[in-house]
């Protein structure tokens, strides 16, 4: 009797383009920096450190913890599916992505900025300078009660 693999994850990958996909892949193998396959706590600290934002241990004990078990590249793209499932304005999965970003209530600009540019929609660099100007930042970070309050739609009656 062996385990039954979970139908739900049989096909997530066609839940995305090719060139998703390939992206995907890339930010991976970055993200996986001693190359075993698997996203570990040192793997974060390493990621995050090449790009200049160090994290703490508690903040990797928070990213890694969003996902069910160890975080592989099929879990990962799982994790992406889910983030961004729903309808597309929807604003609990918007808030949930900019949750992602957030530490202590900031959001650090050149992670932002760098993912803006190279995930999704790769925005270019006059459409994030654009809106970076909406954004409340300080220091190098963005608030993210601020960023969230921008993003999501407003309420019937609201002006």
């Amino acid at each position: 009797m062996g385990k039954k693999a979970k139908r739900s994850g049989s096909n997530i990958f066609t839940l995305f383009s090719q060139k998703q996909i390939q992206e995907f892949k890339e930010a991976f193998g970055i993200i996986d920096s001693d190359k075993d396959g698997v996203v570990s706590a040192n793997d974060l600290k390493q990621a995050f450190n090449q790009i200049g934002r160090p994290v703490t241990d508690s903040e990797v004990a928070g990213m890694l913890g969003e996902a069910p078990g160890p975080i592989n590249f099929t879990q990962m793209v799982t994790m992406f599916a889910e983030k961004m499932a729903g309808a597309a304005d929807d604003d609990k999965v918007i808030l949930r992505a900019f949750s992602a970003f957030e530490i202590d209530g900031k959001i650090d600009a050149e992670m932002f900025r760098h993912s803006l540019m190279t995930w999704g929609e790769n925005f270019t660099a006059q459409e994030v300078d654009d809106a970076f100007a909406e954004f409340s930042v300080d220091g190098g970070s963005i608030d993210a009660a601020h960023l969230k309050s921008l993003m999501v739609a407003k309420k019937e009656g609201e002006e």
